[in-house]
């Protein structure tokens, strides 16, 4: 009896996008089961293939090429996508993506946790402004830094300086010497305003803020990371002064996304919302999962934090809720996640027998484990 499975798998950072991901899932489980129909459904949470997904998902929509300061100060050839008029927002809406212009993933083995900011963000939103849009969509997972958004908010037209009215350093490195805080000349908000994808729930400040929890794998070592979080700190406390309701939007859910970045735009006055939802509600996931006999989803590293909104655990709970059995893939499943929500898992360093063999060659174990899963009991129908 043949079936109906979804893939609907977010990109393997770093290694192989979510649509390319998903192709090579839906081959694999074709050569095990080709009766079987298998629905193609890239997905994304704010982060890097946030733009890929609404492009597809969306007729009509042009990528819109920018040059931008990356978050070492090179220049990166980036792109906003702007989607068709509508009703809510008669001269479109720019979908821009962090990942692409301020992302971690620009600077390769690279690291530059103290000094990496977001600038190419703030002047990818700008271009958009320029364009006239009336809303706009912002994805913001991913990044390189931990700056609190300064960077992207000082493009906007923002001053952060410190006691002798010096602007401030790039990154983190220059938070321990902000002082002031204005906002004034900021570009406003378009008419339509601007929501925020975010794929984490931290807060901004403490052991489960930005520079806590995300701050080491951008290189940040313990002393940077008090280094940051106190930077982060005294930037709240400048805001604060400032007049700007600072100290709640630091305490807000997302605040901490994209090394503070959720902070930033909270006080640029932009609506933050959990990106995977956002995504699956835009792609028809929910219909989608409906009619299936079984889900795939996946991601590049399942652990502990796949649990605070990212792709895998959105649509395991999608699956749920429709009574569909949902499978697992990534490229690493950490040996303290909980898979318990997964009637099944695969993990491409295991298929492949270390990390370097399935980074080297992600498609092809992405195809074994589509294979694996297609004949993996547990998702019988």
């Amino acid at each position: 009896m043949s079936r109906r499975i979804v893939v609907a798998i977010d990109s393997l950072k770093g290694s192989i996008s979510a649509a390319d991901a998903a192709a090579a899932l839906a081959a694999g489980w074709a050569e095990a089961a080709p009766a079987d129909t298998v629905d193609l459904r890239p997905m994304a949470d704010g982060g890097e293939g946030t733009v890929d997904a609404f492009a597809a998902a969306v007729p009509g929509s042009q990528r819109m090429p920018v040059t931008v300061t990356g978050p070492d100060g090179a220049e990166v050839a980036a792109s906003w996508l702007l989607l068709p008029p509508t009703h809510d927002a008669p001269a479109g809406t720019a979908v821009i993506e962090l990942a692409s212009t301020s992302g971690i993933e620009l600077l390769g083995d690279r690291r530059h946790g103290l000094d990496a900011d977001t600038t190419g963000f703030g002047q990818t939103i700008a271009a958009a402004l320029d364009a006239g849009v009336s809303r706009l969509v912002l994805g913001i997972g991913s990044s390189a830094s931990t700056d609190g958004g300064v960077g992207m908010l000082r493009a906007l037209g923002a001053r952060v300086t410190d006691g002798a009215g010096v602007d401030i350093a790039p990154g983190a490195r220059g938070l321990a010497e902000v002082v002031s805080v204005d906002l004034s000349g900021v570009r406003p908000l378009p008419d339509g305003g601007a929501v925020v994808l975010s794929d984490v729930s931290n807060p901004l400040l403490g052991a489960a803020g930005a520079a806590a929890v995300f701050g080491p794998q951008k290189g940040l070592d313990e002393a940077g990371v008090e280094r940051a979080d106190a930077g982060l700190a005294r930037l709240v406390r400048a805001a604060s002064d400032a007049g700007l309701a600072a100290r709640a939007a630091a305490e807000s859910a997302g605040a901490g996304a994209a090394g503070g970045t959720g902070f930033g735009l909270l006080l640029w006055g932009a609506r933050l919302t959990p990106g995977a939802p956002e995504v699956a509600a835009l792609i028809g996931l929910a219909d989608a999962i409906a009619g299936a006999d079984a889900v795939v989803t996946g991601e590049g590293s399942f652990d502990g934090q796949s649990a605070a909104g990212k792709v895998p655990s959105f649509v395991s709970g999608a699956a749920r809720d429709a009574g569909v059995p949902a499978a697992l893939v990534a490229g690493r499943i950490a040996s303290d996640a909980d898979v318990s929500a997964f009637a099944a898992s695969a993990s491409l360093t295991g298929l492949a027998g270390s990390p370097q063999a399935s980074l080297a060659e992600p498609a092809r174990w992405l195809r074994a484990a589509g294979t694996a899963l297609a004949e993996s009991p547990a998702l019988a129908r």
